[in-house]
């Protein structure tokens, strides 16, 4: 069963996909199970942007995005791997170093 997006999630999407209006449902109908996915490969124009719409978020939003990539609630190994790097670099710059390294070894990244 995919997730459901909560309060959070919704806010979280609506900062860093905001020409969406709230709309959470893919072209093809179905509600996204994710956040960064959609926004690696069909939002975001570029590595630039994904970087521009990440830094959007507050430390608080990002720690909750890394709680759920941990938790296998959020998909990061799929993204573009432009992408991945920006998510690193961030959660490094506004969370801490030992934050990026458990996220790492999550998702087996050297």
């Amino acid at each position: 069963m995919s997730r459901v997006f909560n309060e959070m999630d919704k806010q979280i999407f609506n900062k860093v996909a905001p020409e969406l209006k709230g709309n959470t449902t893919s072209s093809g109908g179905h509600n996204y199970p994710f956040i960064l996915r959609p926004l690696s490969h069909k939002i975001a124009k570029s590595a630039e942007d994904f970087r521009e719409r990440m830094e959007r978020l507050s430390q608080e939003e990002l720690d909750y995005l890394v709680k759920l990539a941990l938790e296998n609630k959020e998909d990061i190994h799929s993204l573009e791997p432009e992408d991945i790097d920006t998510i690193m670099e961030l959660v490094e710059k506004k969370i801490s170093a030992q934050r990026m390294k458990e996220l790492k070894n999550h998702l087996g990244i050297v």
